[in-house]
């Protein structure tokens, strides 16, 4: 065997004589290993997917612009799909409503009932967009442990992505998922869901995640959506941590339907119609959130919703200190806490400055076993003294004897 250095070539026994100790393979071949598909030798993206073997493999995506009329459909597991970057953009010109990529088993007709999974599909580096009257970017149905990175999804007629029941371990991430007419990531049936590192831009909603639990959505980047950011319904044990959510003209995020077991923390929601708006939510934390210029309500705990943990969150407006504001005379608006025939709420450590509206407003029905505690309010009014029998400082209970 010949090995080429430096512009000339050595067998291995020269090499062996300059004392050079070098190990051959004694095969080329790797055993048990399948070939990579290379879509480039094939007359089209669908020809390349579907020359995956029954085992799974990888189709690699050339360079260019791939104009489709009809998904790219994948029914197969243990599959990647993987571009070249956003050089490699699908087009989706279909204008009845589909999307540009399909993943079903090919028996799933309805995936909230149909109980045919598939199992570790990755779509990865590439683009894909469409037009008002298209569907989806990307269409999964019952596809467990789904795992979408670095895919930038625009200005499809439908969603940016619809996870229909992909039950176990969908992971999206570092997505770029903008102007889709629908919702940018849309989570229906799932659980264990990790959404992290994407950002979301001009999408109708940013997220939906309904009837699902256990969402893990951190680290993302949410701006200028044309109605809400996060909406969450039916939904427990999820944390909403560490994300920005920007000039959403809607609600920044919304809990509803029975939602239970869920924090909102350490996000900062600016200059959107509203903050967090807790709907139909119980257990849940609302804690270290930064709120400026909400339009209004900032936090709301509405009538059905109870139990809720309020605490270490600022509200304010755009004050920089020594009397001056950021924002111009006409863009002061910033809204605080708003309790609505609710009952059970801890409201601890907040900060509220600068506000346009109460820092705690009453409204509806009595709000009753409100606790209010170690609140620092400047330069705001506040209704919480009208509250019918707050809970000023810790509230202890004595068990009966």
């Amino acid at each position: 065997m010949k090995t080429y250095f430096a512009g000339m070539f050595l067998t291995t026994g020269i090499l062996a004589v300059l004392g050079l100790n070098v190990t051959q393979p004694e095969s080329t071949t790797l055993s048990g290993a399948r070939p990579e598909i290379i879509a480039s030798q094939y007359e089209s993206l669908q020809a390349a997917i579907d020359a995956v073997p029954k085992e799974g493999g990888i189709v690699r995506l050339p360079p260019g612009q791939f104009e489709i009329s009809k998904p790219l459909i994948i029914r197969g597991e243990d599959i990647t799909i993987e571009g070249a970057g956003t050089a490699t953009h699908i087009i989706n010109t279909n204008t009845n409503g589909e999307p540009a990529i399909l993943l079903s088993h090919p028996e799933v007709k309805n995936a909230k009932t149909d109980k045919h999974n598939l199992w570790r599909v990755r779509l990865t580096n590439f683009r894909i967009t469409g037009n008002e009257k298209s569907g989806s970017g990307i269409l999964a149905r019952r596809i467990n442990e789904i795992h979408i990175d670095a895919v930038t999804i625009s200005e499809n007629g439908g969603d940016g992505i619809t996870l229909d029941h992909c039950y176990e371990d969908p992971r999206v991430s570092d997505c770029l998922i903008t102007y889709n007419k629908q919702v940018g990531l849309n989570i229906l049936g799932c659980h264990d869901i990790i959404v992290s590192a994407n950002q979301f831009e001009e999408n109708n909603d940013a997220l939906h995640c309904i009837n699902g639990f256990n969402l893990t959505m951190s680290g993302n980047n949410l701006d200028d959506h044309l109605q809400h950011g996060v909406v969450i319904e039916n939904t427990y044990g999820s944390v909403v941590a560490a994300n920005m959510i920007e000039e959403c003209r809607g609600t920044a995020i919304i809990l509803d339907r029975n939602c239970y077991g869920i924090t909102v923390s350490a996000n900062v929601i600016a200059h959107n119609g509203a903050g967090v708006d807790l709907r139909d939510a119980h257990g849940c934390a609302i804690s270290a959130n930064t709120f400026t210029l909400m339009t209004a309500d900032a936090v709301r705990v509405g009538p059905d919703s109870g139990s809720i943990t309020v605490a270490a969150n600022h509200f304010s407006n755009s004050d920089i200190g020594e009397g001056q504001v950021r924002r111009g005379t006409n863009d002061l608006l910033a809204a605080g806490l708003v309790l609505e025939g609710t009952n059970h709420v801890g409201i601890s450590g907040n900060g509220f400055s600068g506000l346009q509206t109460p820092a705690i407003e009453l409204r509806g029905e009595p709000s009753t076993n409100i606790l209010l505690d170690g609140n620092v309010l400047t330069n705001v009014s506040s209704q919480h003294t009208d509250l019918a029998n707050p809970v000023l400082g810790e509230e202890i209970h004595t068990p009966k004897k």
